[in-house]
């Protein structure tokens, strides 16, 4: 595990004191490996997860090689959804807050494109944007790649999950011979590595081991219930533990919706977040939650990949991950910036076994529970 603080780093005065302002001193693993080699025009494959600060991993390395002379597009970061670009180049933008020549901007569906285009036209070096918006541009010649050093794909495999293969391809097809690819991806499956493979080359691979991903200050409980009283333990234990903001994880859309729409009927401020809400549906859900007007948001593990919200109390496994690795990603919602979280997980007795590879997955250990009484 990395103990080097940024000063040792070789990044820019100007990019040290952002650092600096933001309250950081020492880098994170993904961080303190990824940086020189970024740096040094190599090729990168980040195997990390959300909150292990890959953001920056990639976005000071980035921020030191453009070039703030000239007035084109030198570096464009890919991210699955409009949530996770924005938030993406603001923590770019604050990382960059002493460079004053920069330009960067997100671009994503739902946005008025003509505000786009004239944003590009007034000389913007680091667009951060998702696959089909940046095609969008592409095609329109609205977004020139003349000029284009680094590529940056984030979130790779929810990317392709959310059917933005043929978009990444044909983006990386359209850059120069002479260009830099970053990928950082939760998950290496199959369609990740074809197009590490096709697209990189001589990458290095810079990888966070699981125990570093699993978050200390969250208690892990699993209770042993039949699937139709999911909901009336679920309630017990909103009742029990009071969570201001919680989040529950269904695998699919139909029973989030369900879902939502019981507990509403039972008096509870409930809100659903998944993938065929249009994008103002999900601005509003989003805003209720983060203002405090909804307290349970129940959601499936792609739509929660844009949640950035520090104070989230307790997690809710509703239903078992279908892969070990989202078991982390989805208690990590909690237990964020130092503060204390719980997740509870709801088995049925055949899922036993496959909660016990989970434990032995992420080497962490999840307690039984009895369910609370009425």
């Amino acid at each position: 595990m990395s103990t080097l603080n940024f000063n040792e780093l070789p990044l820019l005065p100007e990019l040290q004191r952002a650092v600096h302002t933001m309250g950081f001193t020492k880098a994170t693993p993904i961080q303190a490996e990824s940086i020189p080699y970024i740096l040094d025009g190599r090729d990168v494959i980040g195997y990390a997860q959300t909150g292990t600060g890959k953001t920056a991993a990639f976005g000071l390395p980035l921020l030191q090689k453009v070039n703030p002379e000239i007035k084109k597009l030198q570096a464009i970061v890919l991210c699955p959804t409009r949530e996770l670009a924005i938030q993406a180049a603001n923590e770019i933008r604050n990382l960059g807050k002493y460079m004053h020549a920069i330009k960067v901007l997100p671009i994503y569906g739902g946005q008025d494109i003509r505000q786009q285009i004239r944003s590009l036209k007034s000389g913007v070096q680091v667009v951060i944007g998702t696959p089909g918006r940046v095609m969008d541009h592409i095609r329109r010649r609205t977004m020139k790649m003349g000029e284009l050093q680094t590529v940056v794909l984030d979130e790779a495999d929810e990317m392709l999950n959310m059917g933005f293969r043929d978009d990444i391809e044909t983006i990386l097809e359209g850059v120069p011979k002479e260009h830099q690819t970053v990928l950082f991806s939760a998950t290496m499956p199959r369609p990740i590595l074809e197009i590490t493979k096709r697209f990189q080359n001589n990458a290095k691979l810079v990888k966070v081991t699981r125990q570093e991903l699993v978050v200390p200050n969250i208690e892990q409980f699993y209770y042993e219930v039949r699937p139709n009283t999911k909901e009336q333990v679920l309630e017990r234990l909103l009742g029990m533990y009071t969570p201001k903001r919680s989040v529950v994880f269904c695998n699919t859309k139909r029973q989030v919706d369900s879902l939502v729409e019981s507990m509403k009927a039972n008096g509870y401020t409930a809100a659903g977040l998944h993938g065929d809400l249009k994008q103002a549906q999900r601005d509003r859900v989003m805003k209720a939650f983060r203002t405090g007007r909804t307290s349970v948001l129940v959601a499936t593990d792609v739509a929660a990949r844009g949640i950035d919200v520090d104070d989230i109390e307790a997690v809710f496994n509703y239903d078992l991950p279908l892969d070990d690795e989202y078991y982390v990603h989805r208690i990590g919602r909690t237990g964020r910036a130092g503060k204390e979280g719980r997740s509870f997980t709801f088995v049925n007795r055949r899922e036993l076994r496959k909660l016990k590879e989970i434990q032995q997955y992420c080497k962490t250990k999840i307690m039984e529970q009895k369910v609370p009484a009425c």
